[in-house]
Protein backbone atom coordinates (compact mmCIF):
# COMPACT_ATOMS: atom_id res chain seq x y z
CA UNK A 1 0.00 0.00 0.00
CA UNK A 2 1.18 2.95 -1.03
CA UNK A 3 2.13 5.62 2.15
CA UNK A 4 -0.49 8.47 2.10
CA UNK A 5 1.31 12.11 2.07
CA UNK A 6 0.53 14.75 4.85
CA UNK A 7 -1.31 17.74 3.37
CA UNK A 8 -1.85 21.31 5.26
CA UNK A 9 -4.51 23.51 4.09
CA UNK A 10 -4.16 26.68 5.49
CA UNK A 11 -7.70 29.10 4.88
CA UNK A 12 -7.24 32.80 5.58
CA UNK A 13 -10.90 33.61 6.03
CA UNK A 14 -10.24 37.32 5.89
CA UNK A 15 -9.07 36.93 2.45
CA UNK A 16 -10.77 37.50 -0.95
CA UNK A 17 -14.46 37.91 -2.13
CA UNK A 18 -15.33 33.91 -1.28
CA UNK A 19 -16.64 32.96 2.19
CA UNK A 20 -14.31 29.83 3.53
CA UNK A 21 -17.25 28.46 5.33
CA UNK A 22 -18.07 25.27 3.08
CA UNK A 23 -14.24 24.21 1.89
CA UNK A 24 -13.73 22.45 4.72
CA UNK A 25 -16.77 20.24 3.99
CA UNK A 26 -15.64 20.18 0.41
CA UNK A 27 -12.42 19.10 1.38
CA UNK A 28 -13.82 16.17 3.18
CA UNK A 29 -15.83 15.15 0.37
CA UNK A 30 -13.47 15.77 -2.67
CA UNK A 31 -10.03 14.83 -1.49
CA UNK A 32 -9.04 11.04 -1.85
CA UNK A 33 -8.37 10.13 1.78
CA UNK A 34 -6.62 6.85 0.55
CA UNK A 35 -3.93 9.20 -0.69
CA UNK A 36 -3.56 11.78 2.09
CA UNK A 37 -3.78 12.45 5.57
CA UNK A 38 -5.49 16.04 6.24
CA UNK A 39 -4.95 18.64 8.35
CA UNK A 40 -6.78 22.08 8.23
CA UNK A 41 -5.59 25.17 9.97
CA UNK A 42 -6.97 28.73 9.93
CA UNK A 43 -5.17 32.22 10.11
CA UNK A 44 -5.69 34.65 12.89
CA UNK A 45 -3.33 37.38 11.91
CA UNK A 46 -1.09 38.77 9.33
CA UNK A 47 2.09 36.43 8.83
CA UNK A 48 0.21 33.50 10.55
CA UNK A 49 0.03 31.46 7.00
CA UNK A 50 3.78 31.83 6.75
CA UNK A 51 4.62 30.68 10.37
CA UNK A 52 2.13 27.75 9.88
CA UNK A 53 3.40 26.70 6.71
CA UNK A 54 6.98 26.82 8.05
CA UNK A 55 5.90 24.64 10.81
CA UNK A 56 4.97 21.65 8.52
CA UNK A 57 8.32 21.80 6.21
CA UNK A 58 9.72 21.00 9.60
CA UNK A 59 7.48 18.31 10.05
CA UNK A 60 8.25 17.33 6.69
CA UNK A 61 4.62 17.90 5.79
CA UNK A 62 4.15 16.94 1.37
CA UNK A 63 1.89 19.72 0.52
CA UNK A 64 0.69 23.17 2.09
CA UNK A 65 -2.43 24.02 0.64
CA UNK A 66 -3.02 28.44 0.56
CA UNK A 67 -6.61 28.89 0.96
CA UNK A 68 -6.84 32.55 -0.49
CA UNK A 69 -6.17 35.63 -2.30
CA UNK A 70 -2.45 36.26 -3.53
CA UNK A 71 -1.47 37.19 -0.12
CA UNK A 72 -2.24 34.52 1.43
CA UNK A 73 -0.54 32.70 -0.97
CA UNK A 74 2.58 34.58 -1.30
CA UNK A 75 2.51 34.10 2.68
CA UNK A 76 2.75 30.48 2.29
CA UNK A 77 4.69 30.16 -0.82
CA UNK A 78 7.56 32.34 0.86
CA UNK A 79 8.02 29.54 3.77
CA UNK A 80 7.79 27.18 1.20
CA UNK A 81 10.71 27.96 -1.12
CA UNK A 82 13.98 25.42 -1.74
CA UNK A 83 12.37 22.85 0.42
CA UNK A 84 10.91 19.25 -0.70
CA UNK A 85 7.38 20.94 0.66
CA UNK A 86 4.82 21.44 -2.87
CA UNK A 87 2.82 24.52 -2.60
CA UNK A 88 -1.20 24.02 -4.23
CA UNK A 89 -3.79 26.59 -4.59
CA UNK A 90 -7.39 27.02 -4.21
CA UNK A 91 -7.95 30.14 -5.36
CA UNK A 92 -10.03 32.33 -3.19
CA UNK A 93 -9.15 35.81 -3.98
CA UNK A 94 -10.57 38.96 -5.79
CA UNK A 95 -7.20 38.60 -8.46
CA UNK A 96 -5.46 35.16 -8.44
CA UNK A 97 -2.56 36.19 -10.26
CA UNK A 98 -0.64 33.10 -9.61
CA UNK A 99 -3.41 30.13 -9.42
CA UNK A 100 -4.62 31.53 -13.01
CA UNK A 101 -0.89 32.03 -14.34
CA UNK A 102 -0.84 28.23 -13.63
CA UNK A 103 -4.58 27.87 -15.23
CA UNK A 104 -5.77 26.29 -12.02
CA UNK A 105 -9.68 26.38 -11.59
CA UNK A 106 -11.28 28.76 -10.59
CA UNK A 107 -14.48 26.78 -9.40
CA UNK A 108 -13.60 25.90 -6.03
CA UNK A 109 -14.50 22.06 -5.85
CA UNK A 110 -12.55 21.87 -9.09
CA UNK A 111 -9.82 23.05 -7.27
CA UNK A 112 -9.88 20.78 -4.81
CA UNK A 113 -9.93 18.15 -7.03
CA UNK A 114 -6.73 19.25 -8.84
CA UNK A 115 -5.13 17.99 -5.61
CA UNK A 116 -5.89 14.56 -5.98
CA UNK A 117 -3.87 14.33 -9.29
CA UNK A 118 -0.38 15.20 -6.89
CA UNK A 119 1.07 16.10 -10.15
CA UNK A 120 4.09 18.66 -8.98
CA UNK A 121 6.51 20.66 -11.38
CA UNK A 122 9.29 23.48 -10.34
CA UNK A 123 9.26 27.09 -10.95
CA UNK A 124 10.75 30.43 -10.55
CA UNK A 125 10.38 32.99 -8.25
CA UNK A 126 11.37 36.72 -7.57
CA UNK A 127 13.35 38.44 -4.80
CA UNK A 128 12.99 42.07 -4.82
CA UNK A 129 14.48 43.87 -1.76
CA UNK A 130 14.20 41.10 0.43
CA UNK A 131 10.78 39.96 -0.04
CA UNK A 132 9.89 36.71 -2.37
CA UNK A 133 7.35 37.75 -4.99
CA UNK A 134 5.90 34.77 -7.03
CA UNK A 135 4.03 36.89 -9.89
CA UNK A 136 4.84 40.39 -10.16
CA UNK A 137 7.08 43.00 -8.24
CA UNK A 138 7.06 47.02 -9.42
CA UNK A 139 7.32 50.37 -8.50
CA UNK A 140 5.37 53.09 -9.78
CA UNK A 141 1.89 53.77 -10.59
CA UNK A 142 0.60 50.20 -9.51
CA UNK A 143 3.15 50.33 -6.08
CA UNK A 144 0.75 53.21 -5.67
CA UNK A 145 -2.41 52.24 -5.72
CA UNK A 146 -1.52 49.39 -3.98
CA UNK A 147 -0.40 51.28 -1.27
CA UNK A 148 -3.48 53.44 -1.11
CA UNK A 149 -5.70 50.24 -1.05
CA UNK A 150 -4.00 48.80 1.58
CA UNK A 151 -4.35 51.93 3.90
CA UNK A 152 -8.26 51.42 3.15
CA UNK A 153 -8.33 47.88 3.74
CA UNK A 154 -8.24 47.26 -0.31
CA UNK A 155 -11.92 47.20 -0.05
CA UNK A 156 -12.74 49.97 1.36
CA UNK A 157 -16.01 52.30 0.25
CA UNK A 158 -16.37 53.32 -3.42
CA UNK A 159 -16.00 56.94 -2.15
CA UNK A 160 -12.12 56.18 -1.06
CA UNK A 161 -12.31 54.17 -4.40
CA UNK A 162 -12.91 57.63 -6.20
CA UNK A 163 -10.32 59.49 -4.08
CA UNK A 164 -7.91 56.86 -4.96
CA UNK A 165 -8.51 57.71 -8.74
CA UNK A 166 -8.22 61.50 -8.07
CA UNK A 167 -5.38 61.35 -7.02
CA UNK A 168 -3.83 58.70 -10.05
CA UNK A 169 -5.19 61.20 -12.29
CA UNK A 170 -2.26 63.54 -10.99
CA UNK A 171 0.32 60.82 -10.30
CA UNK A 172 3.72 62.00 -11.86
CA UNK A 173 6.30 59.49 -13.80
CA UNK A 174 9.78 59.44 -12.00
CA UNK A 175 13.19 58.85 -13.40
CA UNK A 176 14.66 56.04 -12.69
CA UNK A 177 18.23 54.32 -13.78
CA UNK A 178 17.80 50.67 -14.47
CA UNK A 179 20.70 48.36 -14.65
CA UNK A 180 20.85 44.75 -15.94
CA UNK A 181 23.40 42.31 -17.20
CA UNK A 182 23.53 44.81 -20.65
CA UNK A 183 24.47 48.18 -18.50
CA UNK A 184 22.39 51.08 -17.23
CA UNK A 185 19.78 52.71 -18.93
CA UNK A 186 17.55 55.80 -17.74
CA UNK A 187 13.88 55.85 -18.00
CA UNK A 188 11.17 58.25 -17.36
CA UNK A 189 8.23 56.17 -16.59
CA UNK A 190 4.61 55.49 -15.03
CA UNK A 191 5.44 52.17 -14.07
CA UNK A 192 8.28 49.45 -14.08
CA UNK A 193 6.55 45.96 -13.34
CA UNK A 194 8.58 42.59 -12.96
CA UNK A 195 6.88 39.62 -14.19
CA UNK A 196 8.28 36.15 -13.08
CA UNK A 197 4.09 35.18 -13.73
CA UNK A 198 2.43 36.19 -16.97
CA UNK A 199 -0.26 38.73 -15.12
CA UNK A 200 -1.28 41.10 -12.08
CA UNK A 201 -4.50 38.71 -11.46
CA UNK A 202 -8.21 38.54 -13.48
CA UNK A 203 -6.43 37.69 -16.55
CA UNK A 204 -4.55 41.37 -16.83
CA UNK A 205 -1.71 40.36 -18.99
CA UNK A 206 1.09 42.65 -17.62
CA UNK A 207 3.62 40.29 -19.31
CA UNK A 208 1.86 38.07 -21.67
CA UNK A 209 5.28 36.34 -22.53
CA UNK A 210 6.49 35.49 -18.87
CA UNK A 211 7.11 32.07 -18.04
CA UNK A 212 8.12 30.55 -14.53
CA UNK A 213 10.95 28.67 -15.73
CA UNK A 214 12.96 30.22 -17.98
CA UNK A 215 15.36 31.36 -15.03
CA UNK A 216 14.55 35.06 -15.77
CA UNK A 217 11.89 38.05 -14.96
CA UNK A 218 10.08 40.05 -18.33
CA UNK A 219 10.52 43.95 -16.91
CA UNK A 220 8.00 45.91 -18.39
CA UNK A 221 8.71 49.82 -18.29
CA UNK A 222 5.63 51.78 -19.20
CA UNK A 223 6.79 55.31 -20.40
CA UNK A 224 4.18 58.82 -19.54
CA UNK A 225 1.48 58.70 -21.80
CA UNK A 226 -0.88 60.99 -22.91
CA UNK A 227 -5.07 60.86 -22.52
CA UNK A 228 -5.12 59.84 -26.18
CA UNK A 229 -2.98 56.61 -25.31
CA UNK A 230 -4.53 55.51 -22.09
CA UNK A 231 -7.55 53.55 -23.60
CA UNK A 232 -5.17 51.63 -26.00
CA UNK A 233 -3.22 50.63 -22.76
CA UNK A 234 -5.34 49.34 -20.91
CA UNK A 235 -7.18 47.51 -24.07
CA UNK A 236 -3.72 45.64 -24.21
CA UNK A 237 -3.57 44.92 -20.91
CA UNK A 238 -6.24 42.51 -21.23
CA UNK A 239 -6.03 41.58 -24.58
CA UNK A 240 -1.94 40.36 -24.25
CA UNK A 241 -0.63 42.53 -26.57
CA UNK A 242 1.18 44.98 -23.91
CA UNK A 243 4.64 44.19 -26.10
CA UNK A 244 2.89 45.95 -29.16
CA UNK A 245 2.35 49.23 -27.15
CA UNK A 246 4.59 51.87 -28.22
CA UNK A 247 4.72 53.05 -24.54
CA UNK A 248 5.78 50.22 -23.77
CA UNK A 249 9.77 48.69 -23.19
CA UNK A 250 10.39 45.35 -22.51
CA UNK A 251 13.13 42.93 -21.82
CA UNK A 252 14.19 40.23 -19.52
CA UNK A 253 16.91 39.95 -17.34
CA UNK A 254 17.86 37.13 -14.42
CA UNK A 255 19.25 40.38 -12.13
CA UNK A 256 17.87 43.80 -11.84
CA UNK A 257 19.06 46.69 -9.97
CA UNK A 258 17.18 50.37 -10.31
CA UNK A 259 17.58 53.48 -8.76
CA UNK A 260 15.49 56.51 -8.22
CA UNK A 261 15.61 59.93 -6.65
CA UNK A 262 13.98 59.46 -3.40
CA UNK A 263 12.68 56.23 -1.39
CA UNK A 264 8.89 55.45 -1.62
CA UNK A 265 6.57 52.39 -2.50
CA UNK A 266 7.02 49.25 -4.24
CA UNK A 267 4.91 46.05 -4.29
CA UNK A 268 5.55 42.40 -3.75
CA UNK A 269 2.43 40.32 -5.35
CA UNK A 270 0.18 43.34 -4.88
CA UNK A 271 1.46 43.78 -1.24
CA UNK A 272 2.83 47.43 -0.58
CA UNK A 273 6.18 48.53 1.09
CA UNK A 274 8.00 51.72 1.43
CA UNK A 275 11.78 51.03 0.74
CA UNK A 276 14.84 53.19 0.09
CA UNK A 277 15.67 54.54 -3.02
CA UNK A 278 17.70 51.45 -4.27
CA UNK A 279 15.72 48.18 -5.67
CA UNK A 280 17.36 45.28 -6.26
CA UNK A 281 15.48 42.56 -7.86
CA UNK A 282 16.29 39.10 -9.02
CA UNK A 283 14.79 35.46 -9.76
CA UNK A 284 15.50 32.49 -8.22
CA UNK A 285 15.13 29.27 -10.71
CA UNK A 286 12.85 26.29 -9.72
CA UNK A 287 13.40 27.53 -6.33
CA UNK A 288 9.87 25.87 -5.01
CA UNK A 289 7.45 23.15 -5.79
CA UNK A 290 4.19 23.74 -7.20
CA UNK A 291 0.62 21.40 -8.11
CA UNK A 292 -0.42 22.07 -11.20
CA UNK A 293 -3.41 21.29 -13.30
CA UNK A 294 -3.12 18.48 -15.59
CA UNK A 295 -6.11 19.14 -17.62
CA UNK A 296 -4.96 23.13 -17.43
CA UNK A 297 -7.35 25.36 -19.42
CA UNK A 298 -7.49 29.45 -19.13
CA UNK A 299 -10.41 31.14 -17.05
CA UNK A 300 -12.17 34.14 -17.46
CA UNK A 301 -11.67 36.57 -15.39
CA UNK A 302 -14.32 38.64 -13.09
CA UNK A 303 -12.91 41.98 -12.04
CA UNK A 304 -11.87 43.00 -8.78
CA UNK A 305 -11.62 46.31 -6.44
CA UNK A 306 -7.78 47.25 -7.90
CA UNK A 307 -7.93 46.42 -11.68
CA UNK A 308 -11.71 48.16 -11.68
CA UNK A 309 -9.41 50.89 -10.03
CA UNK A 310 -7.36 50.67 -13.04
CA UNK A 311 -9.64 50.27 -15.01
CA UNK A 312 -12.33 53.58 -14.06
CA UNK A 313 -8.21 55.26 -14.25
CA UNK A 314 -8.44 54.56 -17.85
CA UNK A 315 -11.71 55.80 -18.18
CA UNK A 316 -11.07 58.83 -16.30
CA UNK A 317 -8.49 59.55 -18.75
CA UNK A 318 -10.55 58.59 -21.88
CA UNK A 319 -13.18 61.12 -20.73
CA UNK A 320 -10.61 63.50 -20.51
CA UNK A 321 -9.42 62.88 -23.83
CA UNK A 322 -13.04 62.77 -25.26
CA UNK A 323 -13.58 66.38 -23.79
CA UNK A 324 -10.30 67.56 -25.01
CA UNK A 325 -11.47 66.26 -28.78
CA UNK A 326 -15.15 67.98 -28.27
CA UNK A 327 -13.79 71.33 -27.10
CA UNK A 328 -10.76 70.97 -29.94
CA UNK A 329 -13.71 70.74 -32.24
CA UNK A 330 -15.51 73.81 -30.72
CA UNK A 331 -12.42 75.48 -31.00
CA UNK A 332 -12.02 74.65 -34.54
CA UNK A 333 -15.63 75.66 -35.33
CA UNK A 334 -15.37 79.48 -33.49
CA UNK A 335 -11.56 79.53 -35.53
CA UNK A 336 -13.55 79.23 -38.34
CA UNK A 337 -16.19 81.43 -37.82
CA UNK A 338 -13.73 83.89 -36.65
CA UNK A 339 -11.46 83.25 -39.95
CA UNK A 340 -14.76 84.04 -42.01
CA UNK A 341 -15.37 87.80 -39.84
CA UNK A 342 -11.83 88.53 -40.18
CA UNK A 343 -11.74 88.01 -43.97
CA UNK A 344 -14.77 90.59 -44.58
CA UNK A 345 -12.98 93.25 -42.83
Amino acid sequence: MTKKKKITFILNPKSGTHSKEEIPAMIEQILDKELFDIEICFTEYRGHAAEIAKHKVEESVDIVVAVGGDGTVNEVARSLVHTDTALAIIPCGSGNGLARHLCLPMDLKKAIGVINSCKVDKFDYGVINGMPFFCTCGMGFDAFISLKFAEAGKRGPITYVENVLKEGLKYKPETYEVSDDTGAKKYKAFLIACANASQYGNNAYIAPGATMKDGEMDVIVMEPFTALDAPQIAADLFMKTMHNNSKIKTFRTKTLHITRKAPGAIHYDGDPIMTDKDIDVHIEHQGIKILINPDATEDAGQPNPLLNAFSDFFNNINNVREDIERQGHRFQVINKVLLRKLTKL
